[in-house]
């Protein structure tokens, strides 16, 4: 059954000077509707998080069971990444060609499956290929969230809905770290049940998400482009080998380093020229001809670096140079994840209200910079306030960045590269942070163990024969003797802050880059219509004919210029079709005679543009003040005279013509349009016991409110065929005579022709006389009980003693006749038909 787009129009005012917001257009859906739909996506986002974060303040002590070194601890984190970087664009991609649910349930189950095996692991490698594992399922969560939202919801409310998203990274990130040092700490749990713990959660998510979250499904010829996901996970690979074995197991300017970094070179070209020539590419190359796609995927893969590589180190830092247990690491890192919490939150509704959004991204690159240059200059003893408040400005920061940078690149696209535009932009940022806590990984890794050599240097001969705890692997520092202790959390606590101050510049980039995004206001409508950097398209011919004279024309023609799509009226010229005859002057769109431009898009089912399709502005009193033809993108554009309350009529071939109102003040409205689409109904009506056609049948199509839509028999074939039809739920009843009647609920598709076969079940007959005294018996009651002792129907008998029961099943029967005293007799009905069935009644001693 397909599932089609409600009919309406979707559409919002622009905001008019300084009296306010217009009031806004009719929406798909409102704010319970889609939380509803996003509750199960939520937590699955949540489960996504969770994973990820849960583990970061067990890590250290994960690692030292397994007996993992430093560099374990870097890969546990960056594979899961890396996985979740390599298929970020593939699952944009797919979300674009198959069911958006369908693949968010299918990445819950990788997940799940995931964690399973995590929480089995023996050592360091297993947990290394289980978190791969699970970074495909939370790849598939972390792009399809915002895929699935931009879908249902237009770039100007989006920033509203991606404050919750935030809000619940920020729950997950605070709770994660917490649960995860509990868990860590309690005996009787242990570090596995970290893994074991968000199964419930996705399991949950999986049900929810099947009962609340319901979209178009898209049905076309897919190509998915493995050969290109082959290549861009490869190339990734090599690169993060590179940064995490150079400077360690080979010098950093050696033929290893070449052989990799031109490995990686390579496929990214090939990758590269895949794409280009790939029918459905995962990344389409275009996208990045489109100035604010590609510096919101460059800023996105330094942001990356930056929030990853800081966020990743906390809890070494708190657990290694503090000496603090897993619970408490967590408890000391929600400076951070507050100021992400409220910055996310407050900016997206901010976002929602005025549409602007480029200010927040600066101010965010502005904090991260900060905040990360601070936090390179800690050092184990640092007064925790201190910490708190770089952690903070940190937070605050990423909060900024980190949807927003999605939302403007959403708010460029097209429908039909929704899915590749955001999971571009995440994968640069998975990329950014894959490549980053690798790489700091490999610099924490080098300057704690010359820092631990220094260290033990100072304590004497014999201290620095101890400098093997310096080789990489992770101490545990609770096991180790005072003065060594100190050497160890120093070491990490200047390591770790080296980290921070590396990462710091990678900031400072992504806030540059953010000073070159064009700021282009956010669209009023969902995943309906495209867009490019500039506002949509008007004509730009000059105008056919001019006004000269109230009401009169000086070379006037009927007809739009060649090229213009909109005829409309200007402030002083107002006259329609509907008084005099008269025709409405042609004049290019956008307020030329001084009116108030009225454009947008009109879409048909599954976002198509809607071509030809007429657009015509009436006044409340019934006057035609503007026509416009849509363009082959669907664009239109007429001109409003002047402030006020308008209606505006769509129609098209094959559509339900639109009216709706919409309120002009003194700046340009869009208002997009969204038509349904009339569809076909077809079908066979069949006997229930053979198949055999039933022809002449009469099949009836209702709608909810019981109105008939169509009436019709069956023909020779038991076919019958209607069009016409509005998408939706409508009810087909089917009576034929020998048969029983059916109704039937059916969900007529947005497009083309739904297809239902009806079987109609063979109805027997039962009548007969009930007589007294050797005549007909007026007015006794008969009742037929079926052999499970239900009442199936009563009749009353006439003059003549007659009664009958129609449509019934083959089976037992008892009738029961009254008027005298009662007489049960039982008798069988067998297939179509009809049975006779007398009845005599007597008194008793008759």
């Amino acid at each position: 059954m397909a599932t089609t787009t409600p009919a309406g129009v979707r559409g919002s005012h622009a905001k008019h000077g300084s009296g306010g917001a217009a009031p806004e257009g009719e929406a798909p859906m409102t704010h319970r509707q889609i939380m509803e739909a996003l509750s199960g996506l939520l937590l699955g986002m949540f489960v996504a998080i969770l994973s990820s974060t849960i583990v970061s303040n067990a890590l250290p002590e994960i690692v030292s069971d397994l007996h993992g070194s430093q560099s374990s601890y870097t890969w546990v984190v960056t594979a899961s990444l890396l996985a979740m970087t390599a298929t970020t664009p593939l699952w944009g991609k797919l979300s674009d060609l198959f069911s958006k649910k369908l693949l968010v349930q299918i990445a819950l189950i990788i997940y799940v499956l995931g964690s399973a095996a995590a929480g089995l692991a023996q050592n360091s490698t297993w947990l290394i290929s289980c978190r791969v594992i699970q970074g495909i399922g939370v790849g598939g969560l972390s792009a399809l969230a915002q895929i699935v939202m931009a879908a249902m919801i237009s770039p100007r409310e989006r920033g509203r809905y991606s404050g919750y998203l935030g809000a619940t990274f920020a729950v997950a990130t605070v709770g994660g770290p917490l649960l995860g040092g509990v868990i860590t700490d309690t005996s009787w749990l242990g570090w596995r049940w970290c893994f074991y713990v968000g199964v419930p959660f996705a399991i949950i998510a999986l049900i929810v998400l099947q009962k609340t979250l319901k979209l178009p499904v898209v049905k076309r010829k897919v190509k998915v482009d493995w050969l290109g996901a082959f290549f861009i996970s490869a190339a990734v690979c090599l690169i993060l080998l590179w940064v995490t074995f150079a400077g360690d197991k080979y010098e950093w300017m050696s033929w290893q380093t070449w052989v990799m970094v031109l490995g990686a070179v390579a496929l990214g070209g090939l990758f590269v020229l895949t794409e280009t020539r790939a029918s459905e590419p995962i990344i389409p190359m275009r996208l990045f001809r489109n100035r604010t796609i590609t510096l919101a995927s460059i800023a996105s893969l330094f942001v990356g670096v930056a929030m990853f590589s800081g966020t990743v180190f906390f809890s070494q830092y708190f657990q290694l140079a503090r000496g603090e247990s897993p619970t408490m690491s967590g408890v000391l890192t929600i400076p951070m994840i507050g100021g992400l919490f409220v910055s996310s939150t407050v900016s997206g509704q901010i976002i929602t209200r005025t549409g602007r959004w480029k200010a927040w991204l600066v101010a965010g690159g502005a904090l991260v910079t900060a905040g990360l240059g601070l936090l390179g200059t800690i050092e184990y003893d640092t007064t925790y306030w201190h910490i708190a408040i770089f952690m903070a400005l940190m937070g605050l920061g990423i909060g900024m960045m980190m949807q927003n940078l999605v939302l403007c690149t959403q708010n460029q696209v097209s429908p039909k590269d929704l899915g590749s535009a955001s999971s571009t932009v995440t994968f640069f940022r998975s990329l950014g942070g894959a490549v980053g806590v690798s790489a700091m990984g490999a610099v924490l890794s080098t300057r704690v163990g010359d820092y631990m050599k220094d260290g033990l240097a100072h304590l004497g001969p014999k201290a620095a024969g101890a400098a093997a705890a310096g080789d990489g692997s992770i101490p545990n520092v609770k096991t180790l003797p005072g003065p060594i202790r100190q050497v160890v959390e120093s070491s990490y606590g200047s390591g770790i802050a080296d980290v921070f101050l590396v990462a710091a510049p990678c900031a400072l980039i992504a806030f540059l880059v953010t000073w070159f995004i064009k700021e282009v206001p956010l669209r009023t409508s969902g995943a309906l219509a495209p867009a490019d950097e500039a506002t949509p398209p008007t004509p730009a011919a000059e105008p056919a004919m001019a006004m000269a004279g109230a009401g009169s024309l000086n070379g006037a023609q009927d007809t739009p210029v060649a090229g213009s799509p909109a005829v409309g009226l200007g402030k002083d010229a107002t006259m329609g079709l509907g008084s005099a005859g008269s025709a409405t002057p042609a004049a290019p769109a956008g307020g030329q005679y001084g009116g108030i431009t009225v454009s947008g898009y009109i879409r048909g089912a599954e976002n198509v543009p809607v071509a030809q399709a007429a657009v015509t502005l009436i006044s409340l009193g019934g006057r035609q003040l503007g026509r416009s033809v849509a363009q082959h993108d669907g664009s239109y554009a007429l001109d409003a005279p002047g402030a006020g309350s308008y209606v505006l009529i769509a129609s098209a071939d094959g559509f339900q013509p639109q009216a709706s109102t919409v309120v002009v003040g003194e700046e340009p409205v869009t208002f997009d349009i969204l038509l349904s689409g009339t569809s076909g109904l077809t079908g066979v009506v069949r006997e229930a016991e053979n198949g055999a056609p039933v022809s002449g049948a009469m099949v009836i199509v209702t709608d909810v409110r019981g109105d008939v839509l169509a009436t019709g028999q069956s023909g020779a074939e038991g076919d019958f065929t209607f069009g016409d039809l509005v998408p939706g739920a409508v009810t087909v009843a089917v009576n034929a005579a020998g048969h029983r009647p059916i109704a039937l609920p059916v969900e007529v598709a947005g497009t083309g022709v739904t297809r239902i076969e009806i079987p109609l079940q063979s109805g027997a007959q039962l009548q007969g006389t009930v007589r007294a005294a050797g005549g007909p018996l007026r007015d006794a009651r008969v009742t037929l009980v079926d052999a499970a002792g239900n009442v199936v129907a009563t009749a009353t008998t006439g003059e003549d003693g007659a009664y009958g029961f129609a449509d019934l099943n083959s089976g037992e029967y008892t009738v029961i006749a009254t008027g005298y005293p009662p007489v049960a007799t039982g008798l069988t009905v067998a297939g179509a038909g009809v049975d006779d069935h007398d009845i005599e009644l007597a008194h008793p001693g008759e």
